[in-house]
């Protein structure tokens, strides 16, 4: 009787352990971000405030402050979008709620992380 008992279990574990689906992550390659800043169709956004944007921002880039950046989704939606700020805080809060809403967004981390990398661009590096 013990021995049907233990036959049971070790049947009943390799059954559920056969059965189960394995499931596959497919990994896409991370997006070079010097290439998406320097695309042709990129819509570079400031997150930051006016006065800070003011104050000096990337070539190019148009301010929209993160306490806009959800009643400003549908003007976004269909673009290729690069987020900044001054740390790169606010800009994780803007892609979160930008990829929430289905707008292709990317992490420029800083304004002059963004500006570098057109620099960069310009000067032939």
């Amino acid at each position: 009787m013990l021995k049907r008992i233990i036959f049971g279990y070790i049947f009943a574990s390799v059954l559920a352990l056969t059965a189960c689906k394995s499931s596959y992550t497919v990994i896409t390659p991370k997006p070079n971000i010097k290439e998406v800043v320097n695309s042709t169709d990129v819509t570079l956004v400031d997150v930051r405030i006016p006065e800070q944007y003011e104050a000096g921002t990337a070539k190019g880039a148009i301010n929209i402050p993160l306490a806009e950046i959800q009643n400003n989704i549908d003007s976004l939606k269909g673009k290729k979008v690069v987020v900044f700020c001054n740390k790169g805080i606010q800009a994780d809060q803007a892609m979160e709620i930008l990829k929430k809403n289905g707008v292709e967004a990317y992490d420029g981390t800083t304004w002059k992380n963004v500006n570098a990398i057109q620099d960069e661009i310009q000067s032939g590096k």
